[in-house]
C-alpha cells in the first residue's frame, strides 16, 4: 500500500538510498587488507577490486540514464537496493563456495557497484522532482546523507573490529544489510514523482550535447568528483603517515576518512539552510577556494596535526560541489530530465575514477609522497574555481 501525498516519506526513502551507496563505497575498502592476508590477494588484485567497483558504477550510470525514463523510478530504485543486499551477502558467501576467492570478491564489488550507482543517477531526480519549495538547500541535504553514512560506516564498523575483531566482520556486513532493506521497503509504497519536463517531452542526448552549459556542467561535476575523492581515498594513508604508527589503522580512519565524512556532512547541511541567500556560482566559487586553501595546508604544513586539519577542511570546501553542480544544472538546464542526471553522474565518476588514480600514481613516482599528490590535485577545485568566476563575471556583465 502506498503512502500517498507523502512526499517527506519519499525524501526519507532517498536519504536511506545515499547512506546505501554510502555503505556500498565505504564499507568493503575496510577489508581490503584482511582480504589480502586471509584470502591470498596481491595488492593489485586489491586495487583492482577499486577499480571494478567504479567501472561497474559508470557503466550503470550509462545505461540507467537511457532507460529510466520508458522504465520507471520505481522499479529501477528498488533493483538498486537489491543489488546493494546482495552484494554484502555476496562478499561472505561467494568466497565460501567459490574455489576462486578473486574472481568471488569482483563479482560481489559488481553487485554493489551496481547498487550503488543505481542509487547515484536516480535518488537526485526522484528528490528533485517532488514538490520541495528549496530545490538547492534539499539537494545539498540529501547529499549529506552520504556523508553521514559514510561517517558512520567507518566508525560503526571501526568500533566493532576493534571489540570483536576483524575476524568476525561478516557480522557487522549482515547488520549493513538492514539500510537497503528498509530502503527496499520503502520504496516499494512510497510515491515517486516525475521530473515534469520528462512527462511532457524526453531529452535526446543529441540536445544536450549541443548545449555549450551542458559541457561546462560535465567539466564541473569532474573536477569536484577528483577534488572530493582525491583527498578522501587517501586521507586514511595519509594520517598514518603522519601519525608514523602503522598498528594505530583504526585511528588514522577515524582521523582520515572519518573526519572529512562529517566535515563535508556539515558543509552540506549548513548549505542547506542557507541556499536561498547564496547564488549557486558564488557558493562554488567559495568552496573552490576553501578546497584550494585545504590543498595547500595539507601540502606546504611542517606539522602533521595541521595537515590532517587541511584534510578535514577539504572535506567543507568539497562538501558542496556535486549537490551545487546538480542543482545548477537543474535550474539551468531543466529540460535535461533523468538523463542529464545520469550523463553528469557519469562524470562525476569519471572525476572519482581519474582524482585518487593520479594522486596515487603521481605519489608513487615521487617515493609514495603523498604531498606531492595532493599538490597536483590542487588543479582541479582551481579549474572549477574559474568556471564559477566566469559564470559569476558574465552574470553581472549582463545586469
Amino acid at each position: 500500500m502506498l503512502i500517498k501525498n507523502n512526499y517527506k516519506a519519499t525524501i526519507v526513502a532517498a536519504c536511506l538510498g545515499y547512506i546505501t551507496q554510502a555503505i556500498m563505497l565505504n564499507f568493503p575498502p575496510l577489508l581490503y587488507l584482511f582480504f589480502q592476508a586471509e584470502l591470498g590477494l596481491t595488492l593489485s588484485q586489491v586495487s583492482f577490486l577499486i577499480t571494478a567497483n567504479i567501472i561497474i558504477e559508470l557503466v550503470v550510470d550509462i545505461i540507467v540514464s537511457k532507460i529510466a525514463p520508458d522504465v520507471g523510478y520505481r522499479p529501477l530504485v528498488i533493483l538498486a537496493t537489491v543489488f546493494a543486499t546482495l552484494g554484502l551477502v555476496a562478499m561472505f558467501v561467494f568466497p565460501t563456495v567459490m574455489e576462486n576467492k578473486f574472481l568471488a570478491l569482483i563479482l560481489s564489488m559488481m553487485l554493489c557497484g551496481a547498487g550503488g550507482g543505481i542509487m547515484e543517477v536516480l535518488i537526485s531526480p526522484v528528490v528533485e522532482a517532488c514538490p520541495t519549495k528549496n530545490k538547492s538547500g534539499m539537494m545539498s541535504l540529501l547529499h549529506s546523507f552520504y556523508c553521514w553514512g559514510q561517517a558512520g560506516v567507518v566508525l560503526i564498523s571501526t568500533v566493532f573490529f576493534q571489540i570483536f575483531g576483524l575476524e568476525n566482520w561478516i557480522y557487522i556486513a549482515i547488520a549493513w544489510t538492514i539500510v537497503p532493506l528498509t530502503c527496499l521497503f520503502l520504496f516499494t509504497r512510497v510515491p515517486i514523482y516525475t521530473l515534469e519536463e520528462e512527462a511532457t517531452e524526453k531529452p535526446s542526448v543529441i540536445s544536450l550535447f549541443k548545449n555549450k552549459l551542458f559541457w561546462l556542467l560535465v567539466v564541473m561535476m569532474i573536477c569536484a568528483g577528483a577534488s572530493e575523492l582525491a583527498m578522501a581515498q587517501w586521507a586514511s594513508a595519509f594520517a598514518e603517515t603522519a601519525i608514523g604508527r602503522s598498528d594505530l589503522k583504526w585511528l588514522t580512519d577515524l582521523l582520515g576518512p572519518c573526519l572529512f565524512a562529517v566535515c563535508m556532512g556539515l558543509a552540506r547541511v549548513f548549505y542547506a539552510r542557507m541556499s536561498e541567500k547564496i547564488n549557486l556560482a558564488k557558493g562554488l566559487f567559495i568552496s573552490s577556494i576553501v578546497c584550494i586553501a585545504s590543498y595547500l595546508i595539507t601540502v606546504l604544513s611542517p606539522f602533521p596535526v595541521l595537515s590532517l586539519f587541511g584534510c578535514a577542511l577539504c572535506g567543507i570546501g568539497a562538501g558542496i560541489m556535486w549537490p551545487a553542480s546538480f542543482s545548477m544544472a537543474s535550474d539551468k538546464i531543466p529540460s535535461g530530465g533523468v538523463l542529464m542526471f545520469g550523463l553528469l553522474a557519469l562524470a562525476g565518476d569519471f572525476g572519482c575514477l581519474a582524482g585518487p588514480s593520479i594522486a596515487g600514481q603521481i605519489s608513487s613516482f615521487f617515493n609514495d609522497n603523498l604531498r606531492v599528490g595532493f599538490a597536483v590535485s590542487i588543479v582541479f577545485p582551481l579549474v572549477l574555481a574559474i568556471i564559477c568566476l566566469i559564470m559569476l563575471l558574465k552574470r553581472k556583465k549582463d545586469k
